[in-house]
């Protein structure tokens, strides 16, 4: 599964709890985009999350 380069953030785990509370396994995946960003000058794909995206801390190519 895909990770963030920058935050490293990644899915989360839990339990759902139903109306009649039952409990089942869920999993909240982030929001991962691959993107093209420039790494020194040189342009890479990598994965990164779009908080991370959003605040300015990557550049894209």
């Amino acid at each position: 599964m895909a990770k963030c380069a920058i935050c490293e953030k990644a899915a989360h785990f839990g339990i759902k709890v139903s109306h009649s509370h039952r409990r089942s396994n869920k999993m909240w995946k982030s929001n991962i985009k691959k993107v093209k960003v420039n790494d020194n000058g040189t342009p890479k794909k990598l994965y990164v999350c779009t908080s991370c995206l959003r605040s300015g801390l990557v550049e894209r190519a």
